[in-house]
């Protein structure tokens, strides 16, 4: 072919040729054609008889695993993993090389723990077995695969807990005696109500959602109504006690304010006048037999207030005294959200006892610590009271003989293991385990499709079975 005919295309259709290169590229000196092919790619070797006579390196990570001396005069095939031998033979076959547009993925053993997985074109230089190998490093590509995998499962989890948080309020919300209204703070609309508000304020005949709130009470009431949700939103909480409903019967009105994402809204319970939660003075005589106890004690009520606690929770709090957490709220002190107090006293009100929930405890400056506590329900005239003994965990260590079964997860925890457990037995059990848990998620996200799965995770196929094997997860078909 002269210098002006046109290219021959490629199976796909491209441009596998310059259009002239006779007359542009006649006179290349060699080292000038090496700089090109080492500047065009991460790795670039000249392949003579399947024997590595030249490598360049254009990446530092690679010059720093040394590979153009360890690679240097020996077989090509030679310088990668079992599996990818099959690859490096099917590139260095001259019927599949006509413009280098053959690409394999293959995998480097390393210095380091982890394969280094390469893409690899070869092309043909004259009639003799002699090849330039162009590779482009894909370890940027298969930790942007990794964080791809971990922020889809992140997503997963958070909708689960979404839709779990959802069910659980749903549950919670329907079926408490008490009457219970979702008001909007602007308006005083209501937007929500349990079945018992439907009940008390409506007889059950009538929608309760898009109308004021203060309509459901006695007209001379309504305005006390209105400037105690008010009061709620500058304070937290209000209370209005004789109140008279619409019905004429008489009520009291609970209001507290909680924020849902950058809204805020009114959680309004009314109860009969002559339901009184609010003293259990007889509790803190009990109390004061248990003040010196080192586990923190907390008494609370149905709407997880807090009624009573000992100095130990004090202590925990950073309160200067017990008083100074009776009448707060318990999850602003227990808690990593209020899905866990949901939790806690949904399975209080079903079985009566909670022992060693794992939670986390803050004091009132926002300091966490681990806790687990237990609990139990204790019957109060129509009410119930909630009892919890919390004790920290912050300072327990690990197990070493249970270094498999549980790997720590924080570089605090791991730092409790140095002296304790060797170095390598660290390593290669954080190692194995990261790997079979990533390798677990691409096979369900997958649906156990396992050649996806090893594209997913920048893995041949046969290497994600090398690395199924070796993490002790079947590899059969």
């Amino acid at each position: 072919m002269d210098s002006h005919s046109s290219p021959k295309p490629n199976d796909a259709g491209l441009s596998a040729k310059f259009h002239s290169s006779a007359d542009l590229l006649a006179d290349l000196e060699p080292e000038t054609m090496g700089e090109i092919a080492a500047a065009a790619a991460d790795v670039a070797l000249v392949i003579e008889d399947g024997i590595v006579k030249d490598v360049a390196l254009g990446d530092e990570a690679l010059v720093a695993e040394k590979f153009d001396e360890l690679w240097l005069g020996k077989p090509w095939i030679d310088t990668v993993t079992v599996e990818s031998r099959i690859k490096i033979k099917e590139l260095l076959t001259s019927d599949h090389n006509h413009g280098g547009e053959r690409w394999r993925h293959v995998n480097h053993p390393s210095q380091s723990a982890l394969d280094v997985p390469v893409r690899y074109t070869a092309v043909k230089i004259g009639e003799a077995e002699r090849f330039i190998a162009l590779g482009r490093d894909l370890r940027g590509m298969a930790r942007l695969q990794q964080r791809l995998v971990e922020a889809h499962q992140e997503l997963e989890r958070d909708y689960v807990r979404m839709r779990e948080a959802e069910g659980r309020y749903r549950v919670l919300f329907d079926s408490v005696s008490d009457a219970v209204l979702v008001v909007e703070p602007n308006t005083f609309t209501v937007e929500d109500a349990n079945p018992a508000a439907v009940r008390l304020l409506t007889d059950g005949n009538l929608s309760l959602i898009g109308k004021p709130a203060s309509d459901f009470f006695d007209k001379s009431e309504k305005l006390k109504v209105d400037e105690t949700f008010a009061n709620c939103l500058s304070s937290g909480s209000a209370e209005l006690s004789e109140l008279i409903l619409a019905s004429k019967r008489q009520a009291t009105l609970i209001v507290s304010a909680f924020r849902e994402g950058r809204d805020v809204r009114l959680i309004v319970r009314i109860s009969n006048i002559g339901e009184d939660i609010s003293d259990f003075s007889s509790h803190q005589a009990l109390l004061s037999y248990l003040d010196d106890l080192p586990d923190a004690l907390v008494l609370a009520d149905a709407d997880q207030r807090i009624i009573a606690a000992n100095s130990a929770f004090g202590q925990m709090t950073q309160m200067s005294s017990d008083a100074g957490a009776r009448g707060g709220r318990l999850q602003d002190f227990l808690g990593r959200s209020a899905t866990d107090l949901n939790v806690l006293f949904s399975a209080l009100k079903k079985h009566g006892v909670i022992r060693n929930f794992a939670t986390v405890a803050r004091d009132r400056f926002g300091s966490e610590e681990q806790v687990e506590l237990s609990a139990v329900v204790a019957p109060s005239g129509d009410e119930n009271i909630f009892a919890f003994s919390i004790r920290s965990v912050a300072r327990r260590l690990p197990d070493s003989a249970k270094l498999d079964e549980q790997l720590p997860s924080s570089s605090a925890q791991f730092t409790e293991l140095v002296g304790r457990v060797p170095l390598k037995d660290i390593v290669r059990e954080s190692t194995v385990l990261i790997e079979r848990l990533c390798i677990e998620a691409a096979l369900e996200i997958t649906d156990n499709n396992r050649a996806s799965a090893a594209e997913m995770l920048g893995l041949s196929r046969q290497g994600l079975y090398s690395k199924l094997k070796r993490v002790g997860l079947d590899a059969g078909d």
